[in-house]
Order: structure tokens, then sequence, then C-alpha cells
């Protein structure tokens, strides 16, 4: 990806906003509980070229809905992990500690934005791909849509499979009152759904884009997507495959691992897939992205609410004088790359330094950082995948190759650091790239998922009270059991 000019994804914000003249499927009192009443409005809007660009317009701007991308899956997706903590002040939003510390129960509200930020993009992404195939509209404009469509859906589906587990699969919309409430899918057919997807995808998606629709889904993002399913489902040799198709079409580490998450730097040669975020002047309502601001430093003009920030486990996790460390996590007192002074006092010791936008971008009336993107997948994670996987598969001596890779941009000019890794050792070479893929992904929603498919969650999260047997997923939203009409059971342990 190359920088964009704010074309695509402007107008993705704005059109967004017909998601809830499509998507009204799903407003009742589930996602997965529809009302077909309302279909007939919906088989109208769907008559046109412009109509299905619309509806896959607002099928992205959705990404960035609260749900999808503040405290849903902080507390969902980051809570869990040794690597991040509530933040902001001690009596704050207190129920982000209960997932912190497992002792969460299933009415929590956060569990219901997530499972409900989930269903409503993929109801999103079926309405696309339900209706645009009826659409008289140029052919291979129709087949790239229902593919961006496909692995939205699959990216969903991924985030809810690893969060709970069985998951009702929705891939069509309801016909009638009987398809109103699914019970939950097996997780082993949710994952090969998944799977189906992201082939459908690759294989249609272009590998690059024109400047007016850069940001837009790719080839390269459904093979690393791909591949990281793979990863979870231990598939090594698929992951192999996958990753070593995206390592040839072109994509590069950033030299400048700070810089790479700067605002400056949306969609550079790294960038596989991220989540498009923009301040659209004179248009605060379409600029709703809150990634940043639930994150940003607490108490400064410009910066945001202070939550989800870096622990003292994780700032003694680098090794000595890896530059990863100050680029990952701002600290009390210092001051940033960008110029900004971080007070001395104040609530936290540190915070998110990877979703942090410079103070001097801030503009009154808008949320805080609204213009800063989410990153889902980069390149550095296509390489430690490929190194996990050809060690996995007893290769390990070709694992050593991206590893290095990695260590290397993080390296930059300074021999003195972070050493080349040669061990071949299967179990030490483990180590090392379990370890590269915590600090080189600090911050990112990862780490959590990470170590329980590692099946290391009792080791790691055990002394906070994490159990084997339960806490390898979250509960189900006790809201959406009680209006399934008992289609919908609980998890162990819950």
């Amino acid at each position: 990806m190359k920088n964009s000019k704010k074309t695509l994804l402007q107008k993705a914000f704005i059109l967004g906003f017909i998601a809830l003249a499509i998507a009204f499927q799903g407003c009742k009192k589930s996602f997965l509980n529809v009302d077909p009443a309302q279909n007939t409005a919906a088989t109208q809007f769907f008559k046109t070229q412009d109509d299905a660009t619309k509806a896959v317009s607002a099928m992205y701007a959705n990404m960035h809905e609260y749900n999808n991308i503040a405290f849903p899956p902080i507390a969902i997706e980051s809570m869990g992990s040794d690597d991040a903590e509530k933040g902001s002040s001690a009596t704050d939003a207190t129920f982000m500690n209960s997932y912190h510390n497992f002792t969460v129960t299933a009415g929590e509200g956060q569990l219901q934005g997530f499972w409900k930020g989930q269903y409503a993009t993929i109801n999103l992404a079926n309405q696309v791909i339900t209706n645009v195939p009826g659409i008289t509209m140029d052919d291979a404009l129709k087949t790239r849509y229902l593919a961006e469509a496909k692995f939205i859906r699959a990216y969903c589906y991924f985030r809810l499979v690893r969060a709970y587990g069985d998951v009702p699969l929705r891939l069509t919309l309801p016909k009638n009152a009987t398809e109103y409430n699914l019970p939950r899918t097996p997780k082993a057919q949710v994952w090969a759904a998944i799977e189906t997807d992201l082939t459908d995808a690759a294989t249609a998606l272009p590998q690059t884009y024109g400047s007016a629709d850069i940001g837009r889904i790719t080839k390269g993002a459904a093979l690393s997507l791909h591949a990281k399913v793979a990863l979870y489902l231990k598939k090594w040799t698929d992951v192999v495959t996958y990753t070593t198709q995206v390592m040839g079409m072109g994509y590069s580490l950033y030299p400048d691992y700070e810089q790479m998450f700067r605002t400056t730097h949306k969609n550079n040669q790294e960038s596989i897939f991220e989540i498009q975020c923009n301040l659209i002047p004179n248009n605060p309502d379409a600029s709703n992205s809150q990634y940043s601001q639930v994150q940003g430093v607490r108490g400064s003009t410009g910066g945001g609410w202070g939550f989800n920030v870096p622990t003292a486990d994780l700032a003694a996790a680098y090794e000595t004088g890896d530059p990863r460390r100050d680029a990952t996590i701002i600290f009390r007192g210092e001051t940033t790359p960008e110029g900004d002074v971080i007070p001395a006092d104040g609530d936290n010791p540190r915070y998110n330094q990877k979703s942090y936008v410079p103070f001097s971008l801030y503009v009154s009336g808008f949320n805080e950082g609204c213009q800063q993107n989410k990153i889902v997948i980069r390149y550095a994670d296509v390489l430690l995948m490929n190194a996990e996987a050809n060690n996995e598969l007893g290769n390990s001596a070709a694992a050593l190759g991206p590893l290095e890779q990695v260590r290397a941009r993080a390296r930059g000019n300074n021999a003195a650091i972070l050493p080349k890794v040669t061990t071949t050792d299967q179990g030490a070479l483990r180590i090392a790239i379990y370890n590269e893929r915590r600090v080189e992904f600090a911050m990112e929603f990862d780490r959590y998922f990470d170590v329980i498919r590692q099946g290391r969650g009792t080791a790691v999260f055990g002394s906070r009270g994490w159990k084997a047997g339960k806490n390898e997923v979250w509960p189900i939203p006790q809201n959406e059991i009680d209006i399934s009409g008992g289609a919908l059971t609980q998890n162990s342990g819950y």
C-alpha cells in the first residue's frame, strides 16, 4: 500500500451512514434476531452499481465503529494479556479489571458490545453477498466487491471464534422467523467457513489498487489472514504456503518502527490491512473513530482517556537497547519523538504509543486521534508466522531468515543490540519466536490469544486467575442467551 490521499475511505466514512438504512435487519434486540418486515426496503435499495458501492463502503466504515475498535475490543482482545492493564483513574471503568483478573461474568457489557460489533459487520457483509449478485453492473467490480465482503465476514468470524469458541454461523440473510435465532455452531465448522471465505477472497482480489482505492482489501490481506487462521489451527504447512506467497508480493518492512504507526505513514509498504480512520473536515460525526482517543495520554489536550496501558511486565520484556520499547510505550515525563511533553505526574506511568497521535494534530470538536488507522496485519506478522511454522515443521534453519529480518529492522544501524538468533534447536527457537512476537506486536491486540493458542495460558496468566478448561474463551453475553429463546448456551465455567 502507498500513502492514501483519503479518497476511497473518506467516502466510506460518509457513505457508511447508509449502514442504518441497509443494516436495519440487525436493529432489533440482537444482530441474530432480525425483522423480515424490513426486507422489502433492503431489496429496493440494491438496484444499481452505485447502490452496491454504497453498501460496500458502509461495510468498511462500520469496521471503525465503537464496538469494533474501542472499549469492547480492548476488553476482549487486550485486557487479558500480560502486556496491558486498565489504566485511566483507579475508579474509572473498573469493569475492565474483571477482564484482566478473569473474574468477568456473562452480564458485563463489553461482551455484548463486541458480539454486536462483529455481527453488525457480518450483517453488512451478508447484505452485499446476498444482494449484489443480482445487480446488473460491471462484472469485474461485482466479483471484487463480493470478495471484499467475504474477507470482512471472515475477519469478523475470526475475532468471534477466538473470543467465544462456538458461535452462531450466519452466512445468509434469514428468510423467515425460523431463522431468526441460530444455535452455536461448533468452532471447527466456523473455522472451516472462515477458510472458505478467505480462499474465495484471495482468488478474486487484486494484489494492488490505484491511488483512489488505497485501503481496500487485497489478495495479500486475504492470504495473510488465512495464514493467521492456519496458525491458530496448527496447519503449519498451510501457514508456510500462504506466507511464502505473500513474501513474494513486494511488501517490505518499514525502516523506522516508531514512525510506522504515525498518521503520516498510513498504508505504507509494510501495511497489509488496516482499518481506515480519517478526520473529515467540518464533519465530526463522520470522523468517529475512538481507537486512539480511548488510549491517548490522559490529562493532555489532544491526548485521550488513558485506557489500555502497557504493564511494567511488558516494559521489562524487551532486550537491552531494543528501540521497540520506547516506540511502543509512552513513559510519564518523557518527550515523544514528535515533541509532545508528557506530564511527569498523572494517573498512569505508561501509555500505548502505537495508538498515539501527536497533540498538534488535535482539532477541537473532533475525537482525539480520530485520524489514526488501526493496523490489523502487517508484513512483520507474515515473516514471524513463516518462521514459527517452519520451526514447528522441523525446518528450523529456514525459520532464522524471516526472524532475522524482523530483528534487523528493529536493530537498525546499532550492531551492539539484538544479536542474531542462531540456534536451530526447535524448543529454544520456539521460545525465541514467541518472545519476538511479544515485543514486535505489543499493544496490537494479539498477545492474549497468541499465548492461548500456544498452550501457555496457565504459565503466563495463571497468577491472575486464568484457569485451563474455562478461560480459553470468554463467556457468551447473557443478554444474547436470554433473547435467543433457548437457542444459545453458555461456555463451560461461566
